[in-house]
């Protein structure tokens, strides 16, 4: 299996992957969303707002708002979205929307300067060009944001729900990033998860932005879907390649039926075997990598001259509930149902339903349903977690320094399983330096999971009913 720019391709054993292929967080967030406790709530937001207030250090924010509506229903999907064709629950959504930002901005009273904007979903197109244009404005007059040339304020984007002009429009609006859910190129594939979208109307949407002036585009992909097999996916990454993004996501599809009723749609039969889903990453990450881009890591390719790459390069690169971000201090602000925050030492997840959440907000509460404040063990954790993930390398040294204590004796119970993974030719333990292999980058999230105090332990109870997709 190639990888990232090393020098010699690498093999990933049938006994490795049997003892690694395991159901496993992604690690957006340490601890990780099964842990949140419903016993947070508004005032314990509130609380950790003031300390991060009370605090020296004046962090910027980043803003995620969520739009949780779509036109029409994927079945592999398993984001938090209402499928709608009636236009007016948008409006009422916009208008408790607004609220929450007015509560949120109200909190943070005008000290800290947005730097990182992102509207996911659902579906953020399925808002019109008026109202996602009146949305902007809205924000302008509750957070100071950076520049155009400083700030990151990227958006979704369905092609199917989009033309030339609408993309334009978005620019004008404020956006530099944009992301484009592709999936497969395949017609066959299309139809298997019911998203029918023409190769068409995705190079169109690409070139719009080209000449709208946006700074970065990004193509989504999924391996592991119905219908799928290397011979499509070569074809798929042959088109993904001819179109030149600047970054590319390939993400492994996590079938489970059981927790999501719209992946009872696809036929079992469809399919593919683990170890076409193994041939299918390989290839990936084959063509990609020869194809000059970086691979970032988890499932992210970026172009050399990228941001994210850059960041990587230079020991910058952060992960967050978007994914890998180049922004690393910063507090973030979710609004929207289902939207998760970040701020300070604490997580605050809002409700994820439209019913629960209005009911908040007529209350004159922020939704929040459930969160968690981080001990000193978490942030500890959290830091080698981030490290592992984004730099794939660990400095025990400046372990030590910053905490006071030897790595070897903090994590003295995990150790074992470090040296497990050597023995497997997953990273390397040289002096005061933990390095992940290439072979270790495709198996990063069983190592991360080695530090995570929660999963996998005897007493581990989850606070909410959570599955992961598989490690590999």
């Amino acid at each position: 299996m190639a990888t990232t720019g090393a020098s010699a391709p690498f093999e990933l054993t049938q006994d490795l992957i049997s003892r690694m292929s395991q159901q496993g967080p992604r690690y957006t967030s340490y601890p990780t969303a099964d842990r949140f406790s419903p016993g947070f709530g508004d005032a314990d937001y509130h609380a950790a707002v003031a300390d991060v207030l009370a605090a020296p250090a004046r962090r910027p924010l980043s803003l995620y708002l969520h739009i949780p509506f779509c036109q029409s229903l994927c079945y592999y999907c398993a984001c938090n979205k209402i499928i709608t064709a009636d236009r007016s629950k948008a409006v009422v959504y916009l208008g408790y929307l607004k609220r929450e930002i007015d509560m949120q901005a109200a909190l943070f009273g005008g000290h800290r300067r947005v730097e990182q904007l992102h509207f996911g979903g659902g579906t953020p197109t399925y808002l019109s060009d008026e109202q996602m244009g009146e949305l902007m404005d809205y924000l302008r007059t509750r957070f100071d944001f950076a520049s155009d040339g400083e700030g990151e304020y990227s958006i979704e984007i369905d092609p199917r729900t989009v033309d030339a002009q609408r993309i334009f429009s978005l620019r004008r609006q404020g956006f530099n990033r944009l992301s484009l859910g592709v999936q497969d190129f395949d017609p066959e594939v299309q139809k298997a998860v019911n998203r029918i979208q023409p190769e068409a109307l995705t190079l169109n949407a690409i070139a719009a932005a080209r000449e709208a002036g946006f700074r970065s585009i990004s193509i989504d992909l999924i391996y592991g879907l119905p219908k799928q097999s290397a011979t499509t996916m070569e074809q798929t990454l042959a088109k993904v390649i001819s179109a030149s993004p600047d970054r590319i996501s390939i993400y492994n599809y996590a079938h489970m039926p059981e927790l999501f009723k719209s992946q009872r749609l696809i036929a079992d039969e469809d399919m593919p075997a683990p170890q076409a889903k193994l041939d299918m990453l390989s290839l990936c990450i084959e063509r990609l990598t020869g194809a000059g881009y970086v691979y970032i890591g988890m499932d992210h390719f970026a172009k050399p001259d990228d941001e994210l790459a850059i960041a990587q390069k230079n020991g910058q690169l952060h992960r967050n509930f978007q994914g890998y971000s180049t922004h690393v201090d910063t507090d973030m602000i979710s609004c929207g149902v289902s939207a998760i925050s970040a701020v300070g030492n604490s997580y605050a997840q809002n409700e994820k339903s439209l019913e629960r959440y209005y009911a908040a907000l007529d209350r004159g509460s922020l939704p929040v349903a459930r969160g968690l404040r981080m001990t000193d063990d978490d942030s500890v954790r959290r830091s080698v977690i981030q490290q592992l993930m984004c730099d794939f390398a660990v400095d025990t040294g400046a372990f030590e320094h910053a905490y006071g204590t030897g790595f070897r004796t903090y994590f003295a119970a995990e150790w074992e399983k470090l040296e497990d993974f050597q023995r497997d030719g997953m990273l390397l333990l040289d002096g005061d330096t933990i390095t992940v292999t290439p072979k270790g980058r495709l198996l990063v999230r069983n190592i991360a999971m080695a530090f995570d105090r929660y999963f996998g332990t005897p007493n581990h109870v989850p606070l909410q009913r959570m599955r992961y997709s598989r490690t590999i």
